[in-house]
């Protein structure tokens, strides 16, 4: 059975979305288009790439995330070396190491560019700051001037996680105009784009992969200039989407909580990973108990004012 699969960011959270993956791979569903905001685009880049859903479970699990919090000689010096890392490079942490390790994963499937990708379409989403507006990787690299078939996908996701403050933008020269576009984290502007695959007659449905805390947005005490920046930082990152999710239609979204988690918590346990893959697998398991493809249709039809005739080949 054919779907799309929009997965959200989230950081470290993102493993609760691998486990509502397994229950939807295990269902039946195999994906024509993919795509994903931040950490959300590192499951959706592997499953472009061949993995699945098992494949991620056991990456996830094993990989120490701190690893992409490389020490540099500015973290030696106390409080000013941060600081001036952030205020000379832009982030406090370069984003190499995750590059690379995506990109050895990608490699061993045989992936490096978006035309190694012969059987998915895969869809990245950033936000180009210095240009205000959002880009949907690979198709928008060719405003910039490049070939898109030839940007690697490791690089793409690496675009899409650099989270602001916390990692390096990626710097992007615009061939066509010949400036530097900064390049960062994809959910300033979209943490959940389950729209990008919109069309007035659908074939097959498309599934949103979203994260949902249990608890209210948290409260930012603003005192300092530096305090403020933490609120902003904290208020883009968790918030972006949350109203015009509120009051979407819930056919299409599996909603995975967080047990709390925060998304940049690299040092969160083994213990605790496997429990947000459960509460995943707990999630997709209620979402699909009672879906079908015509209750999608007809939400699609009763938001659209458009009629559906559901086609076996079409359904699965």
């Amino acid at each position: 059975m054919w779907a799309d699969a929009v997965f959200e960011g989230g950081g470290v959270k993102a493993i609760g979305l691998v486990g509502a993956l397994t229950v939807a791979e295990e269902k039946g569903y195999r994906w024509k288009r993919l795509a994903g905001t931040s950490a959300g685009s590192i499951i959706a880049a592997l499953l472009a790439a061949g993995y699945r859903a098992g494949d991620i479970h056991a990456l996830m699990m094993e990989q120490d995330f701190l690893q992409f919090m490389p020490k540099t000689w500015y973290h030696r010096i106390p409080y000013m070396g941060p600081a001036l890392r952030l205020w000379i490079h832009k982030g406090l942490y370069p984003g190499d190491a995750l590059e690379k390790w995506i990109g050895e994963l990608l490699a061993r499937r045989g992936v490096y560019t978006f035309a190694d990708l012969k059987e998915c379409k895969l869809s990245i989403i950033a936000s180009d700051i210095s240009g205000g507006k959002l880009m949907v990787l690979p198709h928008d690299y060719k405003d910039y001037g490049y070939d898109p078939s030839e940007l690697t996908v490791a690089r793409a996701v690496r675009m899409s996680c650099s989270i602001p403050y916390f990692f390096d933008p990626v710097k992007v020269v615009n061939q066509i105009c010949k400036k530097i576009c900064y390049v960062v984290d994809g959910a300033i502007l979209s943490n959940f784009p389950v729209w990008l695959f919109d069309q007035e007659k659908p074939r097959w449905p498309t599934f949103g992969f979203r994260l949902v805390s249990e608890l209210t947005a948290e409260e930012h005490h603003v005192s300092g200039p530096i305090s403020l920046l933490r609120a902003i930082f904290f208020t883009m990152m968790e918030a972006h989407d949350n109203r015009y999710l509120r009051d979407q239609e819930k056919v299409r979204t599996i909603l995975v909580p967080t047990l709390n988690v925060k998304m940049i918590d690299f040092h969160i346990s083994k213990e605790k990973r496997q429990l947000l893959f459960e509460e995943g697998r707990k999630a997709a398991e209620d979402f699909f108990s009672n879906w079908t493809f015509a209750e999608y249709l007809a939400v699609r039809q009763a938001k659209r004012g458009v009629s559906y005739t559901i086609r076996p080949t079409e359904s699965g």
